[in-house]
């Protein structure tokens, strides 16, 4: 059930992501590079805020600390495979095969989904050790 949550947010990410991608890209002109690091970046941040309360959301964080612990985590972990893995990917599907930027992310995007799920479940959202009395 899990995994079909993660790609619940993950649909809705893609889409956060494109659109903001489409934005950089087509109406301020942004190079495809930034404009796809900052796309990534600002879905890593809502797709973060989604799986706390929704994918892992029985596995509360105790603190705000705690929350913002796993934000750096988060965006240590799935940020930089996302981040890595769509610059690497759009570089070189656009950049090398000329391919068209919208169908290379959403390739790119679909790569590092499998990596990010195992990441944010075994690290991020781990389970917490249960102590015994």
């Amino acid at each position: 059930m899990r995994w079909l949550k993660f790609n619940f947010v993950g649909a809705i990410g893609i889409g956060l992501q494109l659109a903001v991608l489409g934005l950089f890209r087509s109406a301020l002109h942004f190079d495809y590079m930034l404009a796809t690091a900052l796309a990534v970046e600002i879905t890593v941040i809502h797709n973060f805020l989604w799986h706390e309360r929704f994918t892992w959301g029985d596995r509360r964080a105790g603190s705000r600390w705690e929350s913002l612990t796993r934000f750096a985590r988060f965006n240590a972990t799935n940020g930089a495979v996302s981040i890595v893995g769509n610059l690497v990917i759009m570089r070189a599907l656009v950049g090398e095969l000329g391919m068209n930027f919208v169908v290379a992310n959403l390739t790119a995007v679909t790569v590092c989904s499998v990596a990010n799920f195992l990441l944010s479940d075994r690290v991020v959202f781990e389970r917490r050790a249960v102590r015994g009395g």
